[in-house]
């Protein structure tokens, strides 16, 4: 197999914004840098820094308008959120929390507790499967899921890492157990990604339009898309590497 490394995406805070990079450098046992390296924990969850399930956060799945958010990470560690209906917020995760907090109230459903705190992630960072793992998707399988679905689904609604150009549709699920090669970063395939009502809102309009994981149940009898990967041997990536298994 040889494909191409399409595009590469992190989330700086999960669930609250997506950032397009034209490389990355990747480390063995890591997740992508600085992906979902912060969270925003509601009023019914700990105080606690160490990794926690999806359910305790702000996230798209509960609302929607959050899809909209996109997201600039400076190097000095501030980031700068966007959405079309609000004020661009620049902030420093480490010491800024309250401005998210009210940033974000607008956007949030007043039917959902409120925030309560930004959390800095553990070293695995804050995925939703808490393992120090990047996400590896692939365009065919949005195509055919597109097609199904009888409309064009944006990647951005499946918040992955890496998007792969060149395999066959649901390919990606054959490379469990594998070891696939993005330039000179090796990494293994262990599990399939299974999915939630995030991937219904639109990041263009924040509202949901779609039900990918009903399509997927009713056409794969399966409710995954893309796959876990491990970082075994690191290094730098960039869009436009050459991928082999």
């Amino acid at each position: 197999m040889t494909a191409t490394l399409a595009q590469i995406w992190r989330h700086p805070v999960k669930g609250i914004g997506c950032e397009r990079l034209a490389d990355t450098t990747l480390t063995a046992g890591a997740p992508l840098p600085g992906d979902r390296a912060w969270a925003l924990r509601h009023e019914r969850s700990e105080p606690t820094d160490a990794w926690q399930p999806r359910r305790n956060f702000l996230v798209v799945a509960h609302g929607p308008r959050l899809a909209q958010v996109a997201a600039q990470s400076a190097t000095d560690g501030r980031i700068t959120l966007t959405h079309p209906d609000l004020a661009p917020l620049d902030f420093d995760p480490a010491h800024d929390g309250d401005k998210l907090m009210d940033w974000v109230a607008p956007l949030w459903p007043d039917t959902q507790p409120a925030a309560a705190s930004l959390v800095k992630a553990p070293a695995q960072g804050m995925a939703d499967n808490g393992v120090a793992q990047v996400s590896v998707m692939n365009h065919s399988s949005l195509r055919a899921l597109s097609q199904a679905a009888q409309t064009d689904l944006d990647p951005r609604r499946f918040r992955g890492n890496l998007w792969i150009d060149g395999l066959a549709p649901w390919e990606e699920f054959d490379l469990l157990g594998k070891t696939i090669r993005i330039g000179e970063v090796t990494l293994e395939v262990t599990d399939r990604i299974t999915r939630c009502r995030a991937t219904e809102a639109n990041p263009d309009t924040g509202e949901r339009d779609a039900e990918p994981v009903r399509v997927l149940r009713q056409g794969w009898e399966h409710m995954d898309f893309g796959v876990y990967a491990t970082v075994t041997s690191g290094g730098k990536i960039a869009a436009g590497d050459t991928v082999t298994v």
